[in-house]
């Protein structure tokens, strides 16, 4: 096999489309489909299952990939270390994160980062859950994610950034909003406005209405932080949030923080990426991020 095939096999893979892929490569469709039937002839399995809306990788193919991206990662790294590090840092930096932690969190350390590298391009990929970003960065999709813990895989590297804490946030016209605590027995007959099943700040209060025995009655389900506090300002429910999620709309008196008695839900929050060597935008970004924790916890705090 040649790297230029492995190229080629990772961009389908990304793509998950061979039209798609053969405009990011400039080359003709028959030209990787020509590369991908010669790889999966030599591996004597198939790579890609073929449907009339795209492809998806077999399990071999999802295999191949993680060690795909290893190979040309290396293969990059050894030509930048050969060469020397004169070269400014160019190439593409793809990131994998919910919507509400890139816009609230995330995004000044972003433009930091162009700023300092006008050479590397970001790309932005959002996601609904952990799950989802765990799976974008382990089929190629993405080449960072950040996802609150714990996430379990041999083939990534999660070092923690930041810790952060769901509180409860209601209206200002609703009837706790004036109260400055009150007991966790008070919640019971709440209407709830909650992130959909999947994502981590469900998981956190779906663990917190188990442990409490608490039976929610759920008014509505959504993955869109900005609607969810918009049917909170509107009454429709309470929620549990990130404090750093309406930090705006706290200061404008909005929303509500109400604290509760004997109510502490924390979530560790991590930079997730593919375990050994990294392209170098890829390294630039990581040690960029990784160099900004203490601001990123100040950020995280109410």
């Amino acid at each position: 096999m040649e790297l230029w095939q492995l190229r080629t096999f990772r961009a389908v893979a990304e793509n998950l489309n061979f039209t798609k892929a053969s405009e990011q490569l400039f080359l003709t469709q028959s030209a990787v489909s020509h590369q991908i039937k010669a790889l999966e002839a030599e591996f004597g399995v198939p790579l890609f299952i073929r449907g009339k809306r795209g492809v998806t990788l077999t399990d071999a193919g999802r295999n191949a990939l993680q060690y795909a991206i290893k190979i040309l990662d290396d293969a990059e790294t050894m030509r930048e270390r050969v060469a020397g590090r004169e070269k400014a840092i160019a190439g593409r930096v793809r990131v994998a994160a919910a919507t509400q932690a890139l816009v609230y969190l995330f995004a000044p350390l972003f433009e930091d980062f162009m700023d300092a590298f006008e050479s590397v391009e970001l790309v932005f990929r959002t996601t609904v859950s952990t799950e989802q970003t765990v799976e974008d960065i382990l089929n190629g999709k993405a080449d960072v994610g950040f996802a609150s813990l714990a996430v379990y895989s041999p083939n990534l590297e999660a070092e923690e950034l930041f810790r952060d804490e769901l509180v409860l946030v209601v209206g200002r016209k609703h009837r706790l909003a004036k109260e400055r605590e009150i007991s966790i027995k008070r919640l019971e007959h709440e209407r709830w406005i909650l992130f959909e099943r999947g994502s981590s700040i469900r998981r956190a209060t779906d663990d917190f209405f188990k442990r409490k025995k608490i039976e929610p009655e759920t008014a509505l389900e959504s993955n869109d932080v900005y609607f969810i506090k918009i049917m909170i300002e509107h009454g429709l429910g309470v929620s549990l949030l990130p404090a750093w999620a309406m930090r705006e709309e706290m200061l404008r008196g909005d929303l509500v923080f109400v604290k509760v008695k004997n109510l502490t839900l924390e979530r560790d929050v991590a930079m997730l990426s593919i375990k050994g060597q990294q392209s170098a935008p890829i390294r630039a970004f990581i040690n960029h991020i990784s160099e900004r924790k203490n601001e990123l916890q100040k950020l995280a705090e109410i």
